[in-house]
């Protein structure tokens, strides 16, 4: 099996397959990976199919990167893939009223349902494994446990959340907040993607109804606890030499558009002190945000930009600037945040340039439950001397959302380099195994007791 990432051209690095021994090179040489256990056939089988299957749906041909934007044609593939999966176990299978698919063993309407799941949405050109993984090891998890011939005692859910990545109308995590009322109906059917296309125009033409869309707390009545497997973002897991890891808490983050405007003229004959030019001051700003963060110890980032006319010959009337910033706290969030706007004001007056800044999203700090955290701990470590390390993440995820009114917790799975969001996010399948197998363990520990 090669995992998509790990090949030569796509970004991952040559030789470091799921087979080869510097995969995962942060652990000491004579020394087994920390939370290692013998790995389940079912689970590695079940794994292995279905990443294949998976794996082309979406892939660009010359990035070698993802394209899977919600209610696109890639994103009908994927959740096409998913009714397939959940039918093929004999899982009740549904559609909720905000697009998220669901798939049910047991009965939905006894409560206290173990939820687990993520998202088959991507960034542009983004890596295979963020979303996917959490999609899949939930199948394979289930596989694995009815190797394992457990007897259920809640109701079990899968579920594949809807437009997580924000990557089309920019604003991430749709469909969970749509469930948990974070996420107006009016506000939704504001959403419009670069072409123009609003969210509900979108969602009707992939053949789902807008109108129906809004805070779904009746669902959420139904659930005891969601657990959401995610790779890691980040190289803490390689690093400790732990092929999995607990989440403790999500940071505050946000985005912010940035508007600056200025005049559009020509460029080859506006002398430059007769300039107002809206690219001047946004240039400035990119770094302003880099220094900003590394003061904090935070994290801004300039992403993603949009010029008009956009002309090669053309001075801009307008450079739109979206800044995406996460820290540890609120009050290093908002020192960044506002340390980048008074600098980008400063310099759109040296220009002459009009600034508006508007925030776009926000979530602010999610402490995962607890409880919930301490309990998967347990059962991770209650075969074993070797405690899961906690880790603490910049990186958004449905969990988090969902937190302020169900249970939440999140497993990582061990990433050997900390790259996401590209075409070389990688992790290799003895990890990811091994993945599903704290993920079995979970859900037996929750629903099986």
């Amino acid at each position: 099996m090669t995992l998509p990432g790990d090949e030569r051209g796509a970004g991952g690095p040559a030789g470091a397959g799921p087979s080869s021994p510097t995969a995962g090179s942060a652990v000491p040489t004579g020394s087994a990976p920390r939370n290692d256990r013998p790995q389940p056939v079912a689970a590695r089988a079940s794994f292995q199919e279905m990443w294949r299957e998976l794996a082309p749906v979406g892939r660009h041909s010359e990035s070698r990167g993802y394209r899977r934007y919600a209610w696109t044609a890639a994103d009908t593939d994927c959740r096409e893939w998913f009714r397939e999966q959940a039918e093929a176990r004999g899982l009740t299978y549904e559609i909720d009223r905000n697009g998220n698919q669901w798939a049910w063993l047991g009965d939905p309407a006894a409560g206290d349902a173990v939820v687990t799941g993520s998202h088959l949405d991507s960034v542009p050109d983004g890596g295979a494994f963020d979303g996917p993984l959490g999609v899949v090891s939930s199948f394979a998890a289930l596989d694995e446990l009815r190797a394992r011939d457990v007897t259920f005692t809640k109701p079990l859910a899968l579920v594949n959340f809807g437009d997580e990545e924000g990557a089309r109308f920019g604003l991430a995590c749709v469909g969970s907040r749509l469930t948990a009322g974070r996420l107006t109906v009016e506000q939704a059917h504001r959403l419009t993607d670069g072409d123009g296309i609003t969210l509900p125009r979108a969602m009707e033409a992939a053949g789902h109804d807008p109108d129906a869309i809004g805070a779904d707390p009746e669902r959420l009545a139904r659930i005891g606890a969601f657990v959401e497997l995610h790779v890691e973002q980040g190289r803490a897991l390689d690093l400790s030499g732990d092929r999995v890891g607990l989440a403790s808490a999500i940071w505050p983050h946000g985005r912010w558009r940035f508007d600056f405007r200025g005049e559009a003229n020509h460029a080859g004959t506006t002398r430059l002190v007769d300039r107002r030019d809206p690219m001047l001051p946004y240039a400035e700003t990119v770094p302003a945000a880099r220094r900003e963060a590394r003061l904090a110890g935070a994290v801004a980032t300039f992403g993603k930009i949009s010029v008009e006319p956009n002309g090669v010959n053309a001075i801009p009337s307008l450079v739109r600037g979206w800044l995406d910033s996460r820290a540890a706290d609120q009050a290093a969030l908002d020192t960044v945040v506002g340390g980048v706007e008074k600098a980008a004001r400063e310099y759109a007056e040296v220009h002459g340039i009009d600034l508006d800044v508007v925030r776009e999203s926000f979530t602010p700090v999610v402490e995962f439950d607890h409880a919930l955290r301490d309990e998967l701990a347990r059962i991770l470590g209650s075969d074993t001397d070797l405690k899961v390390p906690v880790l603490g993440t910049g990186a958004g995820h449905d969990a988090g959302i969902l937190s302020g009114t169900i249970p939440t917790a999140m497993l990582f799975v061990r990433n050997p380099t900390g790259v996401s969001h590209s075409p070389a996010e990688f992790a290799a399948e003895d990890d990811c195994v091994a993945g599903v197998h704290a993920l079995a363990d979970v859900l037996e520990g929750l629903a099986c007791r």
